[in-house]
């Protein structure tokens, strides 16, 4: 930083792509900073993934590690899958929050850091000299600090910098990313409307004020073009987190009730479909506890509307024993599970994937349901639409699975095309043939039409015990094993219509990589920066986990090694105690193992942020070197 005019030039630096972070304590708006920041990137035509930095606590202890909270925002020239390896840029509203991300190996040597300078003048020396000590080691660790004075140019402007540090910064990093001003003014603008001039005035004067501040002071000036053809799509795009995507979804296929008790990661969606729902007639159920909401969504879904119910590990834990009344009662149910690291209240603000075993086998009894898992923000709209369809089709509940990563990131995407074929069919209200029993199954499928209550002759008894076609309980022994039968068998004919997985590489080769999930991103990054170096490896990723996709067997014979990558806990198998016998494996490994009788190994992690490339890279060349020697 020069103390003058120190970046005078006109013309930025170009890049390919770069990786900010905002991190300050909780309650300073760094969140919402990073994500104004994503958002305009995505809406000048950048490939965008953001990653929130969220503390475990509600309110934790301020300039503490622990209370780091924030954004990380990749922003480059093609789409952006993952949130990459190690940040270029990041703006540190204290030293302490920092030291957390760097435990993560979230900074390398290089790191530019723009770190507020107002500690080390505080009054307590204790403060003073932590932050004295701080800077000397962020530079002995090879980041480069520069320390600003962020709140004194705050101050100039709002009398409480607290609450507009984060519009200030917002400005600097829109002029050191040569960002379109007036796009930033106007997403401050639809931020803050409903709160009036006095509020959205004070913003903007901090946005433009950081804008300066940066181009009279950092010598940092750099341009990301946007992604080739994005000009011409930029009309067709939003951008938006998978929550909001989830919402989106539910309204565009045409379902009219949400029923859910606030969890995180999972409440936003129900925030954001609460703002918007009644435009299009919908009805948000806020219930009393977990399992009032799946109670109430089962019982709209009975009465002919089919409901979705949002929730994660915890909440799916408690509607457990509902779940098993959806598939024995066979009423159509979507229900998305936006996991979180478990297991009780874990890890409520950090990405995992721990709840594909309790989805697939966790009610008592013989509970077969159809479990898919959305891959990327996009596939969290499409998959409501497509799991209010199957739920209708074969009278099931459909476990919809996201994760924190896909909850929270922001991604620019294409705008969807409303289709009328998305949308539920008005409510049947013609008479019932009376001769057609309320389980009607048929010999080769299990599947059966559903008769409506309101419908003339159309009403039945609901019943989670063992019942027969009429819907009468029997415990007869060949009543169980018929209706067992007809249960399962629709799962099978929903595989039946499936196709195989692609391939993400060569058909065949030394090591095959199997995933599910948020965690595609990294993976194919990984997997396409090993095959330019010669390695043979390819991936598939899997989006039906019950049903599995078809072929899988065959794909895994071409291969010499298959494995999965996931984000729930495995052993090691060099661990204390672990040997081949007890070694537990990761939970789609579980999954593939059993269904095939097949030697797959796993890798996986429990970090509690997403997979980085590299860090799944380095691994995976490890397995390859050792698999070819």
């Amino acid at each position: 930083m020069n103390d003058q005019a120190a970046n005078s030039q006109d013309i930025p630096q170009q890049l390919d792509e770069h990786i900010v972070e905002i991190v300050s304590d909780s309650g300073e708006g760094a969140q919402k900073c990073g994500q104004t920041f994503g958002s305009i990137g995505g809406k000048m035509g950048n490939g965008v993934w953001t990653v929130e930095i969220i503390p475990a606590e509600i309110q934790p202890p301020a300039r503490t590690p622990a209370g780091g909270s924030g954004n990380r925002i990749r922003v480059g020239s093609k789409i952006m899958t993952n949130m990459g390896d190690e940040a270029d840029l990041v703006v540190g509203f204290n030293e302490q929050v920092l030291y957390a991300r760097i435990a993560n190996g979230a900074y390398k040597n290089g790191t530019i850091v723009l770190l507020e300078n107002k500690w080390a003048t505080d009054p307590q020396e204790k403060i003073r000299q932590e932050y004295a000590s701080a800077v000397k080691e962020f530079r002995e660790h090879g980041l480069i600090v520069h320390e600003l004075p962020l709140e004194q140019e705050c101050l100039k402007i709002v009398a409480n910098a607290r609450k507009g540090k984060n519009m200030f910064v917002l400005g600097m990093l829109c002029r050191i990313y040569n960002r379109d001003k007036a796009l930033g003014l106007n997403e401050i603008y639809k931020t803050f409307k409903y709160k009036g001039e006095k509020i959205i005035k004070p913003n903007q004067d901090l946005y433009n004020a950081g804008y300066q501040f940066a181009k009279d002071n950092l010598d940092y000036f750099y341009d990301i073009p946007p992604c080739e053809g994005a000009e011409d799509d930029l009309k067709h795009v939003v951008v938006t987190n998978g929550n909001t995507a989830i919402g989106l979804g539910v309204m565009a296929s045409g379902m009219e009730m949400i029923s859910m008790y606030p969890i995180t990661p999972a409440t936003s969606a129900s925030h954001y479909v609460a703002d918007v729902f009644d435009g299009v007639g919908g009805f948000v159920h806020q219930a009393e506890d977990e399992i009032a909401a799946i109670g109430f969504a089962i019982g709209a879904s009975y009465a002919g509307k089919t409901a979705c119910t949002i929730t994660s590990g915890p909440g799916m834990a408690l509607k457990t024993e509902m779940i098993g009344l959806a598939v024995m009662a066979e009423i159509p149910l979507v229900i998305v599970d936006v996991q979180r690291g478990g297991p009780s209240t874990g890890l409520p603000t950090k990405v995992e994937q721990g709840d594909l075993l309790a989805s697939l086998y966790g009610e008592p009894g013989d509970a077969p349901k159809i479990v898919i898992a959305a891959s990327t923000i996009p596939e969290c709209f499409d998959f409501v639409i497509m799991a209010r369809k199957l739920a209708e089709e074969f009278r099931t509940p459909v476990i919809l699975l996201t994760d924190a990563n896909l909850a929270t990131g922001v991604q620019p995407w294409q705008r969807p095309k409303i289709q009328e074929e998305w949308f539920s069919a008005p409510v049947d209200q013609s008479p019932w043939d009376k001769n057609i029993p309320a389980y009607d199954w048929d010999e080769n499928t299990g599947l059966s039409p559903r008769p409506i209550p309101g419908q003339a002759d159309g009403m039945y008894i609901l019943t989670g015990l063992s019942h027969t076609e009429r819907s009468k309980v029997s415990y007869n022994s060949e009543t169980n094993q018929i209706t067992s039968q007809h249960r399962s068998r629709k799962i099978a004919a929903l595989q039946s219509t499936l196709k195989p997985p692609l391939i993400h590489g060569d058909e065949e080769g030394d090591l095959l990589i199997v995933a599910w999930g948020s965690t595609i991103g990294a993976i194919e990054e990984s997997v396409d920066n090993l095959r330019a170096d010669g390695y043979k490896i390819s991936n598939v990723h899997l989006r039906f986990l019950s049903p599995l996709e078809p072929g899988l067997k065959e794909i895994f014979s071409r291969f010499k090694k298959v494995m999965t990558v996931e984000i729930n806990y495995s052993d090691d198998l060099d661990a204390p105690q672990i040997t081949p016998e007890n070694r537990r494996y990761a939970q789609l490994a579980n999954v593939l193992r059993a269904q095939f009788v097949i030697d797959i190994d796993c890798w996986s992690v429990v970090y509690g942020h997403p997979l980085q490339p590299g860090m799944v890279t380095e691994e995976l060349k490890k397995r390859l070197d050792a698999l070819n020697h």
